[in-house]
């Protein structure tokens, strides 16, 4: 899948439209999958479309995604704009609704009691003035990884629950383990690199600290503010002290191999309940299996606090209908299926009990998985959502200035006020919106920067 090209995907779409179906054939539903892998990785996925097909005769055509999220969203766009012979259900980002909204249907009227059910913020990241535009699926939240046992041996009862407690917890965990001789042991892995997930880390540094969201609700650009700037002077510090000099290239899999060969203590990642309810996670998602010889438990918490809350970056994809769909009827119909599956499949963690290789501690609030451990959400990150929805169509000008800046202070290129200055400009002028504090800094002022 790494080799294949958007114009190799598209030919494989356009041929598929080619041949007419006769009036006698069974209807084949196009679905353009944003969690598509390899049918090996994800055997479930693959498993609910044909009971869907066998409950229904409605054929499911599942097609392939390129690797990263930038040609992604190319590929969705691209298809979507063609009008005709486009997919007819679309997988798609949580950040994708305000780019993509153009091409999808209202969701709205079909769904209002699946609707009511649904996590407010969740929500919120798929409606675009009162229209929905894709169902939510399955969410994502940004949760800490971390290895019980080395806790336990370095006298930790429970994960760090700040910033501060991780990197000293970090710190003492990679000397113990550096002075019994493994040279190439790390405190903490992240993702770093120039992707998406560098922009939801760097968000739940700063809204932690009580930095906004970038750009808030009300339109203003908040990025350039002291606990912003904090934020990034302390992970850049991370780099080469208790993360690996070359974390400020790691992209998703990149930490998750590091940290899944045993070398690591801490990891940045995504959980969710589906992932949750999923052996093997998060192993059987990247391929990637823990040597025997290193561990075989790994817990689960929220990512750790600042001055002001613990937040966990909401990710994850929705279910959405193409305007230009062939078969509508079906497609809903598609979506519905899925979602009652996973109904079915979240009903099963009510009375079963959490696999025995994760510890689960402090779970983030918006979790519903095993519901009788409720002890898990105590304390536990709230979910904030990306600026996607305020920045509509500038989303990706806006996320791509917002990680290039962040990439060059983990670089040593800039500074963090410098380079916090320089974005606040370039936001602007990219949005047309005006600077601005954070919400929770009120209506004081700061001087004006440019």
């Amino acid at each position: 899948m790494k080799t294949i090209g958007i114009p190799a995907i598209l030919l494989l779409l356009l041929c598929s439209g080619c041949s007419r179906q006769s009036s006698h054939a069974p209807v084949t539903v196009t679905y353009l999958d944003v969690e598509w892998d390899t049918p090996d990785l994800m055997p479930g996925a693959a498993k609910d479309l044909q009971d869907f097909t066998q409950e229904t005769g409605i054929q499911v055509k599942r097609l392939p995604r390129p690797d990263g999220s930038f040609n992604q969203l190319a590929l969705w766009r691209e298809l979507l704009q063609k009008g005709t012979g486009t997919p007819d259900v679309v997988s798609m980002d949580v950040i994708w609704s305000g780019m993509l909204n153009q091409y999808l249907m209202d969701l709205k009227p079909y769904f209002a009691t699946e609707l009511s059910l649904q996590n407010p913020v969740v929500l919120a990241s798929y409606t675009l003035g009162g229209k929905v535009v894709a169902m939510p699926h399955h969410a994502y939240i940004g949760v800490l990884l971390y290895r019980p046992e080395l806790l336990r041996k370095y006298g930790y009862g429970e994960p760090p629950k700040t910033w501060d407690e991780l990197e000293r917890m970090a710190n003492r965990i990679q000397a113990g383990e550096r002075a019994k001789g493994d040279k190439e042991f790390w405190g903490y892995a992240w993702q770093g690199g120039f992707d998406e997930d560098l922009t939801c880390s760097a968000l739940e540094w700063q809204v932690s600290d009580g930095g906004g969201r970038i750009i808030e609700d009300d339109k203003t650009i908040s990025v350039n503010n002291p606990q912003v700037i904090r934020g990034w002077q302390r992970a850049a510090r991370w780099v080469g002290s208790i993360s690996p000099p070359g974390v400020a290239a790691y992209a998703k899999w990149d930490a998750q191999n590091y940290w899944g060969s045993g070398k690591a203590a801490f990891l940045r990642s995504w959980q969710s309940d589906y992932s949750l309810l999923i052996r093997g996670w998060p192993f059987a998602e990247s391929g990637s299996h823990p040597p025997s010889s290193s561990f075989t438990r790994f817990g689960v918490t929220s990512m750790p606090g600042g001055e002001s809350a613990r937040v966990g970056i909401l990710g994850g994809n929705g279910l959405a209908v193409s305007q230009s769909s062939a078969h509508p009827r079906e497609a809903l119909e598609l979506i519905r299926f899925l979602l009652r599956r996973d109904a079915q499949l979240m009903h099963t963690s009510v009375n079963s009990e959490p696999p025995q290789e994760v510890e689960l501690f402090e779970l983030p609030a918006i979790f519903g998985v095993y519901p009788q451990l409720s002890k898990l959400r105590q304390h536990g990150s709230d979910v904030v959502a990306r600026p996607s929805v305020v920045a509509g169509q500038k989303y990706e000008e806006v996320s791509t200035a917002y990680m290039r800046a962040v990439h060059s202070v983990l670089a040593g290129e800039k500074t963090p006020a410098k380079a916090a200055a320089d974005l606040e400009k370039e936001l602007v002028e990219i949005t047309g919106f005006r600077y601005g504090p954070p919400p929770n800094l009120g209506g004081a002022s700061r001087e004006k920067s440019f």
